[in-house]
Protein backbone atom coordinates (compact mmCIF):
# COMPACT_ATOMS: atom_id res chain seq x y z
CA UNK A 1 0.00 0.00 0.00
CA UNK A 2 1.10 3.55 -0.68
CA UNK A 3 1.99 5.68 2.31
CA UNK A 4 2.93 9.26 3.06
CA UNK A 5 2.05 12.24 0.87
CA UNK A 6 1.10 10.05 -2.07
CA UNK A 7 -1.76 8.42 -0.20
CA UNK A 8 -5.30 9.56 -0.85
CA UNK A 9 -7.16 11.17 2.04
CA UNK A 10 -10.93 11.29 2.29
CA UNK A 11 -10.83 14.76 3.84
CA UNK A 12 -8.90 16.09 0.84
CA UNK A 13 -11.29 14.40 -1.54
CA UNK A 14 -14.33 15.98 0.00
CA UNK A 15 -12.81 19.30 -0.34
CA UNK A 16 -3.41 4.54 -41.77
CA UNK A 17 -5.49 4.16 -38.90
CA UNK A 18 -2.70 4.84 -36.49
CA UNK A 19 -2.70 6.86 -33.30
CA UNK A 20 -4.86 9.96 -33.34
CA UNK A 21 -4.61 12.88 -30.92
CA UNK A 22 -7.02 12.14 -28.10
CA UNK A 23 -8.29 15.69 -28.01
CA UNK A 24 -9.65 15.13 -31.51
CA UNK A 25 -12.13 12.49 -30.38
CA UNK A 26 -15.62 14.05 -30.54
CA UNK A 27 -17.04 12.44 -27.40
CA UNK A 28 -18.15 15.52 -25.50
CA UNK A 29 -19.99 15.09 -22.21
CA UNK A 30 -18.41 12.20 -20.40
CA UNK A 31 -19.02 11.41 -16.76
CA UNK A 32 -16.67 14.22 -15.82
CA UNK A 33 -19.02 16.92 -17.10
CA UNK A 34 -22.42 17.91 -15.78
CA UNK A 35 -25.29 18.48 -18.18
CA UNK A 36 -24.44 19.05 -21.80
CA UNK A 37 -27.19 17.06 -23.49
CA UNK A 38 -30.81 17.24 -24.45
CA UNK A 39 -31.71 14.17 -22.41
CA UNK A 40 -32.58 14.34 -18.71
CA UNK A 41 -32.71 10.59 -18.19
CA UNK A 42 -31.85 9.18 -14.80
CA UNK A 43 -31.93 5.77 -13.15
CA UNK A 44 -32.20 5.21 -9.39
CA UNK A 45 -29.61 2.51 -8.80
CA UNK A 46 -29.80 1.80 -5.08
CA UNK A 47 -31.89 -1.30 -4.52
CA UNK A 48 -32.17 -1.98 -8.25
CA UNK A 49 -30.79 -4.80 -10.36
CA UNK A 50 -30.72 -2.40 -13.33
CA UNK A 51 -27.50 -0.53 -12.60
CA UNK A 52 -26.60 0.17 -16.20
CA UNK A 53 -23.06 1.25 -17.04
CA UNK A 54 -20.29 1.37 -14.45
CA UNK A 55 -16.74 0.20 -13.84
CA UNK A 56 -14.53 -1.95 -11.62
CA UNK A 57 -11.57 -0.65 -9.66
CA UNK A 58 -8.34 -2.59 -10.13
CA UNK A 59 -4.99 -2.58 -8.31
CA UNK A 60 -4.29 1.10 -8.97
CA UNK A 61 -7.14 3.54 -8.76
CA UNK A 62 -8.19 7.02 -7.69
CA UNK A 63 -7.77 6.44 -3.95
CA UNK A 64 -3.95 6.64 -4.05
CA UNK A 65 -1.48 8.91 -5.77
CA UNK A 66 -0.53 12.55 -6.06
CA UNK A 67 -2.93 14.76 -4.04
CA UNK A 68 -3.91 17.01 -6.95
CA UNK A 69 -4.31 14.03 -9.27
CA UNK A 70 -6.57 12.14 -6.84
CA UNK A 71 -8.63 15.30 -6.35
CA UNK A 72 -9.11 15.67 -10.09
CA UNK A 73 -10.10 12.01 -10.41
CA UNK A 74 -12.57 12.39 -7.53
CA UNK A 75 -14.11 15.42 -9.20
CA UNK A 76 -14.42 13.39 -12.39
CA UNK A 77 -16.17 10.54 -10.59
CA UNK A 78 -18.46 12.88 -8.65
CA UNK A 79 -19.67 14.93 -11.61
CA UNK A 80 -22.02 12.23 -12.86
CA UNK A 81 -21.67 9.18 -10.61
CA UNK A 82 -21.62 5.70 -12.09
CA UNK A 83 -21.80 2.35 -10.29
CA UNK A 84 -18.37 1.28 -9.00
CA UNK A 85 -17.28 -2.26 -8.16
CA UNK A 86 -14.51 -3.45 -5.84
CA UNK A 87 -13.24 -6.93 -4.92
CA UNK A 88 -12.93 -7.73 -1.22
CA UNK A 89 -9.39 -9.13 -1.59
CA UNK A 90 -6.89 -8.28 -4.27
CA UNK A 91 -7.38 -5.78 -7.08
CA UNK A 92 -6.58 -2.97 -4.66
CA UNK A 93 -7.74 -4.57 -1.38
CA UNK A 94 -5.66 -6.40 1.22
CA UNK A 95 -6.40 -9.76 2.84
CA UNK A 96 -9.58 -8.99 4.85
CA UNK A 97 -9.08 -11.82 7.38
CA UNK A 98 -5.41 -12.89 7.54
CA UNK A 99 -6.18 -15.26 10.42
CA UNK A 100 -9.50 -16.55 11.75
CA UNK A 101 -11.25 -13.71 13.57
CA UNK A 102 -8.45 -11.18 12.86
CA UNK A 103 -9.59 -8.62 10.31
CA UNK A 104 -7.86 -6.00 8.17
CA UNK A 105 -10.34 -3.79 6.35
CA UNK A 106 -8.16 -0.67 5.98
CA UNK A 107 -7.64 -0.91 2.22
CA UNK A 108 -11.22 -2.03 1.54
CA UNK A 109 -12.48 0.80 3.75
CA UNK A 110 -10.57 3.27 1.58
CA UNK A 111 -12.11 1.98 -1.64
CA UNK A 112 -15.58 1.99 -0.12
CA UNK A 113 -14.97 5.53 1.15
CA UNK A 114 -14.02 6.58 -2.37
CA UNK A 115 -17.20 5.08 -3.79
CA UNK A 116 -19.32 6.75 -1.12
CA UNK A 117 -17.62 10.15 -1.40
CA UNK A 118 -18.05 10.24 -5.17
CA UNK A 119 -21.75 9.36 -5.03
CA UNK A 120 -21.42 5.93 -6.67
CA UNK A 121 -23.75 3.00 -6.30
CA UNK A 122 -21.23 0.63 -4.68
CA UNK A 123 -20.88 -3.02 -5.71
CA UNK A 124 -18.71 -5.64 -4.01
CA UNK A 125 -17.29 -8.76 -5.66
CA UNK A 126 -16.88 -11.43 -2.98
CA UNK A 127 -13.52 -12.78 -4.12
CA UNK A 128 -10.88 -13.94 -3.11
CA UNK A 129 -10.45 -16.04 0.00
CA UNK A 130 -7.90 -15.63 2.81
CA UNK A 131 -5.03 -18.13 2.66
CA UNK A 132 -6.09 -20.13 5.69
CA UNK A 133 -9.34 -20.96 3.89
CA UNK A 134 -7.44 -22.59 1.02
CA UNK A 135 -4.65 -24.54 2.72
CA UNK A 136 -2.28 -21.67 3.43
CA UNK A 137 -0.75 -20.52 6.70
CA UNK A 138 -2.71 -18.42 9.14
CA UNK A 139 -1.46 -14.84 9.24
CA UNK A 140 0.29 -15.09 5.86
CA UNK A 141 -0.82 -13.94 2.42
CA UNK A 142 0.58 -15.61 -0.67
CA UNK A 143 -0.64 -13.34 -3.45
CA UNK A 144 0.41 -15.89 -6.08
CA UNK A 145 -2.55 -17.98 -4.85
CA UNK A 146 -5.11 -15.18 -4.99
CA UNK A 147 -7.12 -17.09 -7.59
CA UNK A 148 -7.37 -20.31 -5.55
CA UNK A 149 -10.85 -21.24 -4.35
CA UNK A 150 -11.51 -21.90 -0.67
CA UNK A 151 -11.46 -25.51 0.46
CA UNK A 152 -14.93 -27.01 0.79
CA UNK A 153 -14.56 -27.28 4.58
CA UNK A 154 -14.13 -23.49 4.62
CA UNK A 155 -17.10 -22.58 2.43
CA UNK A 156 -19.06 -21.65 5.55
CA UNK A 157 -16.13 -19.54 6.79
CA UNK A 158 -16.12 -17.60 3.54
CA UNK A 159 -19.87 -17.07 3.80
CA UNK A 160 -19.42 -15.83 7.35
CA UNK A 161 -16.75 -13.37 6.12
CA UNK A 162 -19.16 -12.16 3.44
CA UNK A 163 -21.76 -11.54 6.13
CA UNK A 164 -19.24 -9.65 8.25
CA UNK A 165 -18.44 -7.41 5.26
CA UNK A 166 -22.13 -6.83 4.56
CA UNK A 167 -22.61 -5.69 8.18
CA UNK A 168 -19.59 -3.40 7.94
CA UNK A 169 -20.98 -1.63 4.87
CA UNK A 170 -24.76 -1.64 5.39
CA UNK A 171 -25.32 0.81 2.54
CA UNK A 172 -23.92 -1.66 -0.01
CA UNK A 173 -26.73 -3.72 -1.52
CA UNK A 174 -25.16 -5.30 -4.64
CA UNK A 175 -22.93 -8.37 -4.39
CA UNK A 176 -21.27 -10.64 -6.95
CA UNK A 177 -20.30 -14.07 -5.62
CA UNK A 178 -16.77 -14.99 -6.63
CA UNK A 179 -15.04 -14.13 -9.92
CA UNK A 180 -14.84 -16.29 -13.06
CA UNK A 181 -15.11 -19.49 -10.97
CA UNK A 182 -11.41 -19.00 -10.17
CA UNK A 183 -10.00 -22.19 -8.67
CA UNK A 184 -13.12 -24.21 -9.54
CA UNK A 185 -11.95 -25.84 -12.77
CA UNK A 186 -11.76 -29.65 -12.58
CA UNK A 187 -8.81 -30.66 -14.73
CA UNK A 188 -9.60 -34.38 -14.49
CA UNK A 189 -13.15 -33.99 -15.78
CA UNK A 190 -12.22 -31.08 -18.07
CA UNK A 191 -15.13 -29.01 -16.87
CA UNK A 192 -16.01 -26.51 -14.18
CA UNK A 193 -16.78 -27.78 -10.70
CA UNK A 194 -20.16 -26.10 -10.79
CA UNK A 195 -21.41 -28.28 -7.94
CA UNK A 196 -18.74 -26.88 -5.59
CA UNK A 197 -19.25 -23.33 -6.75
CA UNK A 198 -23.03 -23.52 -6.33
CA UNK A 199 -22.61 -24.94 -2.81
CA UNK A 200 -20.42 -21.94 -1.93
CA UNK A 201 -22.81 -19.54 -3.66
CA UNK A 202 -25.82 -20.84 -1.75
CA UNK A 203 -24.09 -20.41 1.62
CA UNK A 204 -23.04 -16.85 0.74
CA UNK A 205 -26.48 -16.01 -0.64
CA UNK A 206 -28.20 -17.22 2.52
CA UNK A 207 -25.81 -15.28 4.76
CA UNK A 208 -26.17 -12.04 2.82
CA UNK A 209 -29.96 -12.30 2.86
CA UNK A 210 -29.84 -13.05 6.59
CA UNK A 211 -27.86 -9.86 7.17
CA UNK A 212 -30.14 -7.79 4.94
CA UNK A 213 -33.08 -9.23 2.98
CA UNK A 214 -32.80 -6.26 0.61
CA UNK A 215 -29.31 -7.27 -0.53
CA UNK A 216 -29.13 -8.11 -4.23
CA UNK A 217 -26.97 -11.12 -5.02
CA UNK A 218 -25.85 -12.64 -8.31
CA UNK A 219 -23.77 -15.46 -9.79
CA UNK A 220 -22.28 -17.57 -11.24
CA UNK A 221 -19.81 -15.06 -12.81
CA UNK A 222 -18.58 -17.65 -15.30
CA UNK A 223 -16.49 -16.69 -18.32
CA UNK A 224 -18.72 -16.67 -21.40
CA UNK A 225 -16.09 -18.28 -23.62
CA UNK A 226 -16.48 -19.19 -27.28
CA UNK A 227 -14.60 -20.91 -30.08
CA UNK A 228 -14.54 -20.31 -33.85
CA UNK A 229 -17.59 -21.66 -35.69
CA UNK A 230 -17.51 -25.47 -35.79
CA UNK A 231 -14.18 -25.67 -33.95
CA UNK A 232 -13.83 -26.57 -30.28
CA UNK A 233 -16.23 -27.37 -27.49
CA UNK A 234 -19.18 -25.24 -28.52
CA UNK A 235 -22.83 -25.84 -27.84
CA UNK A 236 -25.31 -26.01 -30.72
CA UNK A 237 -27.87 -24.04 -28.69
CA UNK A 238 -25.91 -20.79 -28.90
CA UNK A 239 -23.80 -19.69 -31.83
CA UNK A 240 -23.42 -16.79 -34.22
CA UNK A 241 -21.14 -15.27 -36.79
CA UNK A 242 -18.70 -14.83 -33.90
CA UNK A 243 -18.47 -18.56 -33.14
CA UNK A 244 -19.89 -21.22 -30.80
CA UNK A 245 -20.55 -20.69 -27.11
CA UNK A 246 -18.46 -22.97 -24.89
CA UNK A 247 -20.57 -25.91 -23.68
CA UNK A 248 -18.73 -25.89 -20.35
CA UNK A 249 -19.82 -22.31 -19.68
CA UNK A 250 -23.39 -23.12 -20.65
CA UNK A 251 -23.36 -26.10 -18.27
CA UNK A 252 -22.33 -23.82 -15.38
CA UNK A 253 -25.22 -21.46 -16.03
CA UNK A 254 -27.78 -24.25 -16.31
CA UNK A 255 -26.62 -26.13 -13.19
CA UNK A 256 -26.37 -22.99 -11.07
CA UNK A 257 -29.77 -21.81 -12.26
CA UNK A 258 -31.40 -25.13 -11.35
CA UNK A 259 -29.72 -25.59 -7.96
CA UNK A 260 -29.24 -22.04 -6.66
CA UNK A 261 -30.91 -21.05 -3.39
CA UNK A 262 -31.99 -17.83 -5.07
CA UNK A 263 -30.62 -14.97 -7.14
CA UNK A 264 -31.51 -11.41 -8.04
CA UNK A 265 -29.56 -11.40 -11.29
CA UNK A 266 -27.31 -13.62 -13.39
CA UNK A 267 -23.76 -12.42 -14.00
CA UNK A 268 -21.09 -13.46 -16.50
CA UNK A 269 -18.05 -11.95 -18.10
CA UNK A 270 -16.52 -12.47 -21.50
CA UNK A 271 -14.85 -11.16 -24.61
CA UNK A 272 -15.73 -10.80 -28.25
CA UNK A 273 -12.54 -12.67 -29.19
CA UNK A 274 -12.17 -16.45 -29.12
CA UNK A 275 -11.03 -18.49 -26.13
CA UNK A 276 -7.98 -19.81 -27.96
CA UNK A 277 -6.04 -17.65 -30.37
CA UNK A 278 -7.89 -14.48 -29.37
CA UNK A 279 -9.51 -14.06 -32.78
CA UNK A 280 -12.36 -11.67 -33.54
CA UNK A 281 -14.60 -13.35 -36.10
CA UNK A 282 -15.44 -12.19 -38.72
CA UNK A 283 -13.92 -8.88 -37.58
CA UNK A 284 -13.67 -6.82 -34.42
CA UNK A 285 -16.97 -4.98 -35.00
CA UNK A 286 -19.15 -7.89 -36.10
CA UNK A 287 -17.76 -10.06 -33.27
CA UNK A 288 -19.46 -7.82 -30.72
CA UNK A 289 -22.78 -9.37 -31.74
CA UNK A 290 -21.79 -12.09 -29.27
CA UNK A 291 -22.68 -9.78 -26.36
CA UNK A 292 -26.25 -9.44 -27.64
CA UNK A 293 -26.66 -13.16 -28.36
CA UNK A 294 -25.32 -14.26 -24.97
CA UNK A 295 -27.38 -11.65 -23.12
CA UNK A 296 -30.60 -12.84 -24.76
CA UNK A 297 -29.71 -16.50 -24.12
CA UNK A 298 -29.01 -15.83 -20.44
CA UNK A 299 -32.35 -14.07 -20.10
CA UNK A 300 -34.19 -16.99 -21.69
CA UNK A 301 -32.43 -19.65 -19.60
CA UNK A 302 -32.60 -17.95 -16.19
CA UNK A 303 -35.44 -15.42 -16.43
CA UNK A 304 -33.18 -13.02 -14.49
CA UNK A 305 -31.73 -9.57 -15.22
CA UNK A 306 -28.37 -9.99 -16.97
CA UNK A 307 -25.13 -8.44 -15.71
CA UNK A 308 -21.76 -8.38 -17.44
CA UNK A 309 -19.13 -8.08 -14.70
CA UNK A 310 -16.39 -7.66 -17.31
CA UNK A 311 -16.48 -7.28 -21.09
CA UNK A 312 -13.57 -7.08 -23.49
CA UNK A 313 -13.22 -6.35 -27.19
CA UNK A 314 -9.49 -5.90 -27.80
CA UNK A 315 -7.36 -9.05 -27.88
CA UNK A 316 -4.49 -8.91 -25.39
CA UNK A 317 -0.98 -8.08 -26.52
CA UNK A 318 1.14 -11.03 -27.56
CA UNK A 319 3.31 -10.75 -24.46
CA UNK A 320 0.13 -10.62 -22.32
CA UNK A 321 1.67 -8.06 -20.02
CA UNK A 322 -0.65 -6.51 -17.39
CA UNK A 323 -3.10 -4.22 -19.13
CA UNK A 324 -1.53 -5.33 -22.38
CA UNK A 325 -4.39 -4.46 -24.73
CA UNK A 326 -2.35 -1.97 -26.70
CA UNK A 327 -2.66 -3.14 -30.28
CA UNK A 328 -5.09 -0.45 -31.45
CA UNK A 329 -5.09 3.32 -31.60
CA UNK A 330 -7.31 4.94 -28.99
CA UNK A 331 -9.76 6.04 -31.68
CA UNK A 332 -10.05 2.43 -32.91
CA UNK A 333 -10.41 1.18 -29.35
CA UNK A 334 -13.20 3.63 -28.53
CA UNK A 335 -15.09 2.80 -31.71
CA UNK A 336 -15.17 -0.94 -31.03
CA UNK A 337 -16.13 -0.40 -27.39
CA UNK A 338 -18.96 1.87 -28.51
CA UNK A 339 -20.35 -0.82 -30.81
CA UNK A 340 -20.07 -3.44 -28.06
CA UNK A 341 -22.05 -1.17 -25.75
CA UNK A 342 -24.69 -0.80 -28.45
CA UNK A 343 -25.04 -4.59 -28.60
CA UNK A 344 -25.31 -4.89 -24.82
CA UNK A 345 -27.85 -2.10 -24.57
CA UNK A 346 -30.14 -3.19 -27.37
CA UNK A 347 -30.22 -6.79 -26.07
CA UNK A 348 -31.41 -5.62 -22.65
CA UNK A 349 -28.37 -6.03 -20.39
CA UNK A 350 -29.20 -4.64 -16.95
CA UNK A 351 -25.62 -3.84 -15.95
CA UNK A 352 -22.18 -3.82 -17.55
CA UNK A 353 -19.05 -3.01 -15.56
CA UNK A 354 -16.00 -1.79 -17.45
CA UNK A 355 -12.71 -3.20 -16.14
CA UNK A 356 -10.66 -0.03 -15.61
CA UNK A 357 -7.02 -0.98 -16.16
CA UNK A 358 -5.39 2.03 -14.47
CA UNK A 359 -1.64 1.70 -14.30
CA UNK A 360 1.09 3.74 -12.67
CA UNK A 361 2.81 4.94 -15.83
CA UNK A 362 2.07 7.46 -18.52
CA UNK A 363 0.71 4.97 -21.05
CA UNK A 364 -2.62 3.37 -20.21
CA UNK A 365 -4.64 2.15 -23.21
CA UNK A 366 -8.35 2.13 -22.51
CA UNK A 367 -8.13 3.73 -19.06
CA UNK A 368 -10.87 6.01 -17.77
CA UNK A 369 -8.54 8.64 -16.34
CA UNK A 370 -4.86 9.47 -16.47
CA UNK A 371 -2.95 7.68 -13.71
CA UNK A 372 -3.21 9.41 -10.33
CA UNK A 373 0.37 8.33 -9.65
CA UNK A 374 1.42 11.11 -12.03
CA UNK A 375 1.59 14.75 -10.96
CA UNK A 376 -0.64 15.74 -13.88
CA UNK A 377 -2.87 12.67 -13.54
CA UNK A 378 -6.56 12.33 -12.80
CA UNK A 379 -7.76 13.88 -16.05
CA UNK A 380 -10.58 12.28 -18.01
CA UNK A 381 -9.64 10.03 -20.93
CA UNK A 382 -11.75 9.17 -24.01
CA UNK A 383 -13.13 5.88 -22.64
CA UNK A 384 -14.56 7.77 -19.65
CA UNK A 385 -16.22 10.21 -22.02
CA UNK A 386 -17.85 7.36 -23.93
CA UNK A 387 -18.89 5.46 -20.80
CA UNK A 388 -20.38 8.50 -19.12
CA UNK A 389 -22.27 9.75 -22.15
CA UNK A 390 -23.61 6.29 -22.97
CA UNK A 391 -24.76 5.76 -19.37
CA UNK A 392 -26.56 9.09 -19.48
CA UNK A 393 -28.25 8.63 -22.86
CA UNK A 394 -29.02 4.91 -22.83
CA UNK A 395 -29.77 3.63 -19.31
CA UNK A 396 -31.49 0.24 -18.87
CA UNK A 397 -35.03 0.31 -20.16
CA UNK A 398 -34.29 2.80 -22.94
CA UNK A 399 -36.81 2.58 -25.78
CA UNK A 400 -34.67 2.34 -28.89
CA UNK A 401 -36.08 3.66 -32.16
CA UNK A 402 -35.30 2.85 -35.79
CA UNK A 403 -33.26 5.46 -37.61
CA UNK A 404 -32.49 5.85 -41.30
CA UNK A 405 -28.74 5.65 -41.87
CA UNK A 406 -26.79 5.28 -45.10
CA UNK A 407 -23.12 5.47 -45.97
CA UNK A 408 -21.35 5.74 -49.27
CA UNK A 409 -18.91 3.42 -51.04
CA UNK A 410 -19.94 0.31 -49.12
CA UNK A 411 -18.85 1.78 -45.81
CA UNK A 412 -20.05 0.32 -42.52
CA UNK A 413 -21.53 2.56 -39.87
CA UNK A 414 -23.27 1.49 -36.68
CA UNK A 415 -26.18 3.45 -35.23
CA UNK A 416 -28.21 3.32 -32.01
CA UNK A 417 -31.00 5.79 -31.25
CA UNK A 418 -33.85 6.61 -28.91
CA UNK A 419 -36.15 9.62 -28.85
CA UNK A 420 -33.45 11.98 -27.59
CA UNK A 421 -30.06 10.85 -28.88
CA UNK A 422 -28.35 9.06 -31.74
CA UNK A 423 -24.95 7.39 -31.49
CA UNK A 424 -23.07 6.91 -34.77
CA UNK A 425 -19.86 4.91 -35.15
CA UNK A 426 -17.73 4.76 -38.27
CA UNK A 427 -16.49 1.17 -38.39
CA UNK A 428 -14.07 1.95 -41.21
CA UNK A 429 -10.39 2.79 -41.16
CA UNK A 430 -11.04 5.69 -43.53
CA UNK A 431 -13.22 8.80 -43.79
CA UNK A 432 -16.86 8.11 -44.60
CA UNK A 433 -19.68 10.28 -45.91
CA UNK A 434 -23.00 9.32 -44.34
CA UNK A 435 -26.55 10.50 -43.80
CA UNK A 436 -28.06 9.66 -40.43
CA UNK A 437 -31.49 10.72 -39.21
CA UNK A 438 -31.64 13.29 -41.98
CA UNK A 439 -28.24 14.82 -41.21
CA UNK A 440 -25.29 14.73 -43.59
CA UNK A 441 -22.14 13.67 -41.77
CA UNK A 442 -18.46 13.57 -42.67
CA UNK A 443 -17.01 10.95 -40.33
CA UNK A 444 -13.30 10.59 -39.67
CA UNK A 445 -11.76 7.10 -39.45
CA UNK A 446 -13.29 5.23 -36.49
CA UNK A 447 -15.13 8.36 -35.39
CA UNK A 448 -17.79 8.20 -32.67
CA UNK A 449 -20.41 10.93 -33.06
CA UNK A 450 -23.38 11.86 -30.87
CA UNK A 451 -26.43 13.56 -32.38
CA UNK A 452 -29.45 15.00 -30.61
CA UNK A 453 -32.98 14.56 -31.93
Amino acid sequence: MVSGAGRWRLGALLGACGAVALTALPLAMGFGRRGGGASSKAVRHQGSTHLGWGFTHTQHSADHGEPEATRRAADLLSARPLPQNQHIMGWGAENPEPAPGRYDFEALDERVALMRATGATPVLTLCGAPDWMKGGRKGRTDWSRLEAAPDRRHYADFARLAGRIARRYPDIRHFLVWNELKGFYDEDRRRWNYEGYTELYNLVYAELKRQNPDSLVGGPYVVADHDPPGDGEGTPELSGVWGDFDQRSADVVRYWNKHKAGADFVVVDGASYTREGHRTIPDEFAATEKFADVTRWLGRVTGLPVWWAEWYVEPPAEDDRPGGRDGWSERHRIAVHAVAMMRLAESGASAALYWNPQQTGDDCPGCLWRSTQLYDGGHELPMAQLLGRFAHEFPPGSAFRPVVATAGAGARIQVLADDAAVLVVNAECRPVEARVDGQALSLAPYEVRWLTR
